[in-house]
């Protein structure tokens, strides 16, 4: 197994939480610059040739690429411990609180889109950390108010077992700290962050634990 990573790389956090609580490891991992436009190289075109990570090769291709594909990929693949709940109703509220980072929220704050704010639209650093941080606090608004307004959630998003809605919610928290984004507001976001960062397979997925990551950003 292959994964194509970046240390900042929200979306391949999300992964490598998955492959952790899996007991997967990759037996390469090859890392992707993004900040230097690695991505844009006709190696990594070649992989993706939508220029995004994370992107997977496990045995024969097709490469398996975004990062919800992914971890249900590997949720069918690796049963144990299960990602997604047994009940229908159960797995569609944990998709839809995953999609409200995964989809709704991260795909504006990516460097491709920054980057066409700066030099596209002109927009100076503080309008670009405006925009940033307006879609950021959509996102926690969408999902305090869920979780917090749901006798679905438990310790974590969907009662006491972790899910792929709380590996997206760790995402966009860590995202949010990234940029400086208040999660005081935000009480059941923070309070089910902390317990999953106490679980080392989170933990060691922290985008400051990788490989080339500063020691603060």
């Amino acid at each position: 197994m292959k994964l194509y990573s970046f240390w900042r790389s929200l979306a391949t956090f999300r992964v490598r939480i998955a492959l952790n609580l899996k007991g997967i490891t990759p037996d390469e991992v090859v890392d992707v610059n993004l900040m230097q436009g690695r991505q844009r190289e006709a190696a990594f075109r070649g992989v993706n040739p939508q220029m995004l990570l994370p992107a997977l090769v496990d045995g024969e291709s097709p490469v398996l690429f975004q990062s919800l594909a992914i971890l249900e990929y590997l949720d069918e693949t690796h049963p144990k411990p299960p990602l997604l709940p047994s009940s229908p109703r159960a797995r569609a509220r944990v998709r839809a609180l995953a999609q409200i980072v995964a989809c709704d929220s991260h795909p504006l704050l990516v460097p491709r889109v920054r980057e066409y704010l700066e030099h596209e639209l002109k927009l100076d650093e503080p309008a670009r950390l405006k925009w940033i941080q307006h879609w950021i606090g959509e996102a926690l608004q969408a999902l305090e108010a869920n979780l917090a307004g749901s006798k679905e959630t438990g310790r974590y998003c969907q009662g006491d077992t972790v899910t792929i809605a709380d590996i997206c919610l760790v995402s966009q928290a860590t995202g949010a700290n990234f940029f400086k984004y208040d999660l005081a507001p935000f009480p059941t976001v923070r309070r089910i962050t902390d317990l999953c960062m106490q679980d080392e397979a989170f933990a060691r997925a922290h985008p400051l634990r990788q490989p080339g990551a500063p020691a603060s950003v």
